[in-house]
């Protein structure tokens, strides 16, 4: 039987940014936290809080330096020290950035490159069994190509249906990859639970179309039939039919747990102009889970919260209860995670400002200090770990 997965995250986001001179410079979350450098730190901190479940992974850009051509030098040292440790790695081998080689989300050779990456990594490390394949698909293919902030920098319809098939055909490539090597893996994919609430009945068709997108990526990966709105919508945006089909003649959902994200940006007001808002908990985390689990009949993890340190210990109960109230309808749920371990840097601004500002939003600081947050998580894991 699965146990219960207390977990955190090392932050590993390593998208590029456009500059104002029209550059693009990369964006590493692990360098800004130090953590190549604190690695060892960082791994002692997950001990010392009884965390047992580490979502994490090299950065792909560093490792994956060409067609069959890998650097794992620093891969090799952290997860031999995960595995010395017992600390049970969560494998995320792609979190919203690729290699400068291969160009953005939009290269049509990018899912077939990433599943050799996949399979490279599952055969150098054969003992790992969990795997977020590709972190956030939606907010990766939305920031990517459709808000403009990072990689390929586009705001289309287009390019977003572009980047969001690239990353689900990665997704499900890498899927199959690793299972040839490791057949009894466990896929983990981490999306958003959103939803959108109308300002006015005029607003009701917009929020309507943002709430069916907002399935889109779990969708396609578990080979779920989308509604005629949404495959509307990818066959006017570039799609064929032959591809969408493809997505459905998978069927990986009996190697996957239902990996929701909740933050308090999650839930939005869609105004008449057609702006956005966000609007704090309306439903929370127990009503959007299991809207989400009524769709895939997955058991459910929750993969990332947080909070603003002053405001951290209530969120936590707050997300922690509404896991409870799960349990106790008799929906499967087999972890929860505080992302992440060590505060991040620039996510005020969604990563697209070079600012250096550091965001209060980790179970320890920049100085590798545990903080109320990280001691009411440790409590919550002593307290509920063998229940």
């Amino acid at each position: 039987m699965l146990k219960f997965m207390f977990a955190t995250g090392i932050e590993n986001s390593y998208p590029t940014i456009a500059l104002a001179d029209g550059t693009k410079k990369r964006v590493d979350q692990m360098e800004k936290a130090q953590h190549y450098d604190r690695w060892r730190d960082d791994f002692k901190l997950v001990k010392q809080l009884g965390i047992e479940y580490l979502r994490y992974g090299p950065p792909y850009y560093r490792v994956h330096l060409g067609t069959d051509h890998y650097d794992w030098a620093f891969a090799d040292e952290t997860f031999k020290a995960l595995q010395d440790a017992g600390i049970k790695p969560i494998a995320d081998l792609c979190h919203f950035g690729v290699p400068d080689w291969m160009g953005d989300f939009q290269n049509p050779e990018f899912p077939a490159k990433f599943a050799d990456y996949a399979r490279a990594f599952a055969k150098r490390f054969p003992w790992v069994e969990f795997y977020t394949p590709v972190n956030q698909i939606l907010s990766t293919a939305i920031n990517s190509a459709l808000d403009g902030l990072w990689n390929e920098c586009l705001s289309h319809d287009q390019g977003f249906a572009t980047a969001l098939k690239h990353l689900c055909q990665a997704s499900v490539m890498s899927m199959l990859a690793i299972l040839e090597v490791q057949p009894k893996a466990i896929f983990i994919p981490s999306e958003t639970a959103r939803y959108f609430h109308p300002y006015d009945p005029s607003c009701e068709t917009e929020a309507g179309f943002l709430n069916d997108r907002r399935f889109l990526s779990l969708d396609l990966i578990y080979g779920q039939p989308l509604n005629t709105v949404m495959y509307d919508y990818l066959l006017s945006n570039g799609w064929t039919r032959d591809e969408y089909l493809w997505f459905m003649g998978h069927r990986l959902k009996e190697h996957g747990v239902l990996g929701l994200d909740y933050y308090y940006t999650n839930e939005q007001l869609i105004h008449p102009d057609g702006n956005s808002t966000f609007i704090l908990q309306p439903l929370g985390y127990y009503v959007l889970a299991k809207q989400f689990y009524a769709r895939y009949r997955l058991p459910v993890m929750n993969t990332e919260t947080n909070m603003d340190i002053d405001l951290g210990v209530d969120w936590l109960r707050k997300v922690w209860a509404s896991m409870l109230h799960l349990k106790s309808d008799g929906i499967p749920t087999v972890g929860f995670t505080w992302h992440s371990l060590i505060d991040q840097v620039d996510w005020d601004v969604r990563l697209a400002e070079d600012n250096d500002q550091v965001n209060r939003l980790g179970l320890c600081s920049m100085e590798r200090e545990i903080n109320h947050v990280g001691e009411e998580f440790r409590r919550i894991i002593n307290q509920w770990r063998d229940v």
